[in-house]
C-alpha cells in the first residue's frame, strides 16, 4: 500500500492516549518544570492563507515529554473544495489524494483528544491555531483553550544573530535536525519538536525552567536590562510579597503576586508601564517573602507600602495626606470641617477620604440636604455684621442670622448625626430629590453636579460601613481551602496552613470595637483604613470560597442598603 492509500483513508494516532477534556491551563500548570510539561506540536496544510475562505488539507502532530516521543497524528483531510495549483506545487497534495479523506468535522473529536490539555506548540503556531478555532467554530464547537508556544519568536530571540532567517527549512538545515521539513504536515511537525528541543537547551542558560519561563521569553528579548534577569532565578513559584531594592539596599518598589517568579519576570516582558524601564534601571537586589496565602500577601504588601514609602509605588505612599471630615460636636454650633488629625475631642470623623478636594465634594452634599451650619461667625444676635449669605437665602441654620436656637440646631445636628450612623436616607433622599426636581426643569448640568456630590457622600458612607462591619466582627477565624486567617478588630493577626505553625502578623494600635451598630466607631487611621479596605476586598472576592470557625462579635449588615448615584453605563 502506497504511503497516499495509508494516509487518505482514516486518521492515525500512534498511540492515542486516553483523551482528556481540554481546559484552561492554571498559574499552578505555567509554573510546571519543563521535563514535566506534555507538549503537542501541531502542523496543517491548508488550502491557502485565508481562514475565511480557505480550509485545511493535513493535520500531523506529535505528543512529547521529557524529550520524549509519546505517539503521533496524521491524516489528510477533504477541504470540501478545489486545491489551489499553487499550493499543489508547494506541499505536493492534490485533489485525488484528499478525494477520500474525512471531512474536517470527522477529524476533530480525535484531533481534539490527541491533543487533550497538553501545550500546543508549532513555528508560527497562530496561524494552525486559527485554522483549528476556525474548523471548530464552523463545527460548533468550543475554541482551544491550551497554553501555546510558538518556536518562531523563541528561535528569533534565542538564535536569530547565528542564523540567516528562521523559516523552520533554514533552522533544519542550519541545526542538523533530525527530521527536515517538507511541506507535509507530519514531517514538519516532527521537524518542529527537534527545534522545540533544541531551544528549550539554549533557554536553560537564561534560567528559564518552567512553562511560565518558556512563554514569556519571546517578550523578553528587547529589553535593555535582560541581564538582570537572573536575579530572579531563585524566586519560588508562590504566593506572596516582593521588593525591588537599589544600590544602597532602599526600597524602590513593593507588590504582591500569587507566583513571585512570574510575577517579577514579566516587568522583563509583557510589563510596558512607563515607569518600570525607570525601576529596572535602578533596581539591584530583589527580596522576597513567601505568604500562606494571597490576604496575608495582600495585607503584607500594604503594611510594607506604609513602612518603606517606595518612591515607585503610588497606592499607599499618599495616605499620610488622606483628609478626614469632622463634625465638631464640642460646640454649641457644629459644623463641618475638613481635617488632617483626628483628635479626641468629642468631634464626629469621618475618613480618611481620598483628597481635600473629595472630602469638601462630601460636605457639599451634606449642606445641600441638612441645613448644617456653613459659617464661623458669632452664634450670638450681637455678631457684627450682616448674617453669612446662606442664613440670607434660607439654606443654612447658621447661627449668625440670629433666629436659631441651640434647641432647633440640636436637632439639626441629631438628624445629620442618624444620616452619618445608622439611616442614610436621612441625607441621601433629599439629594435624590433635588435631582429629580433640576432634571424636571431640564437644568442638567446642575442636577449632574448633585448626582456627583450625593455619589461622594454614599460611596463615602458605604466605604465606613464596610471598615466598620469588620471592626465590630471582634475575634474572627476563617479558612479559605487549606489555609487560615485570622482577624482582631478588622486587622488581620494570624495566619497559615492547617497543621502548620501559623505566621504571627503584629497588630496595630486599636482596641475593641462595641458590637451595638448605633454606637459610632471611632475613625481608623490610615493605616488602619487601608488594610481594613484591603481585607474587605479580599473577603468580598472570595466569599464563596470563605468557610468560618469563629466570630466573637458580629459579622453582618444590619443597616439598610445604600442607594447608589454612579450614573449607568451606555
Amino acid at each position: 500500500m502506497s504511503l497516499t492509500e495509508r494516509l487518505f483513508a482514516t486518521p492515525v494516532a500512534t498511540p492515542l492516549p486516553q483523551a482528556l477534556p481540554p481546559r484552561q491551563r492554571t498559574i499552578d500548570d505555567l509554573g510546571m518544570a519543563l521535563h514535566e510539561v506534555t507538549f503537542v506540536v501541531i502542523d496543517l496544510e491548508t488550502t491557502g492563507g485565508s481562514v475565511n475562505d480557505c480550509y485545511i488539507t493535513e493535520i500531523g502532530a506529535v505528543k512529547l515529554k521529557g524529550g520524549e516521543c509519546l505517539g503521533t497524528y496524521q491524516t489528510l483531510v477533504d477541504p470540501g473544495c478545489a486545491i489551489p495549483p499553487q499550493i499543489t506545487v508547494i506541499t505536493g497534495i492534490t485533489q485525488s489524494m484528499v478525494m477520500r479523506a474525512p471531512r474536517i468535522e470527522t477529524v476533530l473529536p480525535s484531533f481534539i483528544d490527541f491533543i487533550g490539555d497538553a501545550v500546543v506548540v508549532g513555528h508560527n503556531v497562530r496561524f494552525d491555531v486559527s485554522f483549528v478555532n476556525a474548523a471548530l467554530g464552523r463545527d460548533q464547537r468550543p475554541r482551544l483553550t491550551n497554553t501555546i508556544v510558538d518556536t518562531l519568536p523563541l528561535a528569533r530571540r534565542l538564535i536569530g544573530p547565528e542564523v540567516p532567517n528562521c523559516k523552520l527549512g533554514t533552522l533544519a538545515d542550519r541545526l542538523r535536525l533530525s527530521h527536515t521539513p517538507t511541506h507535509r504536515a507530519l514531517d514538519d511537525a516532527l521537524a518542529t519538536g527537534d527545534l522545540l528541543h533544541f531551544l528549550l537547551e539554549r533557554a536553560g542558560a537564561l534560567g528559564v525552567t518552567g512553562l511560565d519561563d518558556l512563554v514569556a521569553l519571546p517578550k523578553m528579548a528587547g529589553n535593555a536590562q535582560a541581564q538582570k534577569l537572573s536575579l530572579t532565578d531563585k524566586l519560588p513559584r508562590e504566593p506572596g510579597v516582593y521588593l525591588f531594592k537599589g544600590r544602597n539596599g532602599e526600597v524602590l518598589y513593593v507588590g504582591k503576586a500569587s507566583n513571585l517568579r512570574s510575577r517579577v519576570r514579566s516587568y522583563f516582558s509583557t510589563d510596558q508601564r512607563r515607569k518600570v524601564a525607570q525601576l529596572l534601571r535602578e533596581f539591584h537586589h530583589i527580596d522576597h517573602r513567601v505568604c500562606r496565602n494571597g490576604l496575608e500577601a495582600a495585607v503584607l504588601e500594604i503594611r510594607l507600602i506604609h513602612e518603606h514609602l517606595p518612591r515607585f509605588n503610588s497606592q499607599g505612599t499618599r495616605s499620610a495626606k488622606y483628609p478626614y471630615i469632622k463634625l465638631t460636636l464640642g460646640e454649641r454650633f457644629p459644623r463641618l470641617s475638613v481635617v488632617r488629625k483626628v483628635r479626641d475631642d468629642g468631634g464626629l470623623y469621618l475618613g480618611p477620604v481620598s483628597s481635600a478636594k473629595r472630602a469638601r465634594r462630601v460636605i457639599e452634599a451634606i449642606e445641600t440636604a441638612i441645613p448644617i451650619r456653613r459659617c464661623t461667625k458669632a452664634s450670638t444676635k450681637s455678631a457684627r455684621g450682616p448674617a453669612c449669605t446662606s442664613a440670607q437665602l434660607g439654606v443654612a441654620a447658621c447661627p449668625c442670622s440670629g433666629f436659631t436656637s441651640e434647641e432647633d440646631y440640636r436637632r439639626v445636628v441629631d438628624d445629620l448625626v442618624k444620616g452619618l450612623t445608622v439611616h442614610p436616607t436621612t441625607l441621601l433622599a433629599p439629594l435624590e430629590q433635588r435631582i429629580g426636581a433640576l432634571a424636571a426643569e431640564e437644568r442638567y448640568e446642575e442636577a449632574a453636579d448633585v448626582r456627583d456630590r450625593a455619589e461622594a457622600l454614599s460611596a463615602l458612607l458605604q466605604r465606613q460601613r464596610r471598615f466598620d462591619r469588620l471592626r465590630r466582627a471582634g475575634h474572627v477565624r476563617l479558612r479559605v481551602g487549606k489555609a487560615w486567617a485570622q482577624l482582631d478588630d478588622g486587622l488581620l493577626s494570624a495566619c497559615g496552613a492547617i497543621g502548620d505553625t501559623p505566621s504571627l502578623l503584629d497588630l496595630r494600635d486599636g482596641g475593641p470595637a462595641p458590637t451595638d451598630a448605633r454606637v459610632p466607631l471611632a475613625a481608623p487611621s490610615r493605616s488602619q483604613a487601608d488594610e481594613l479596605l484591603c481585607i474587605a476586598q479580599w473577603l468580598d472576592k472570595n466569599a464563596a470560597r470563605v468557610e468560618l470557625d469563629t466570630v466573637t462579635g458580629v459579622l453582618a449588615e444590619p443597616l439598610p442598603r445604600l442607594r447608589s448615584f454612579t450614573p449607568a453605563k451606555r
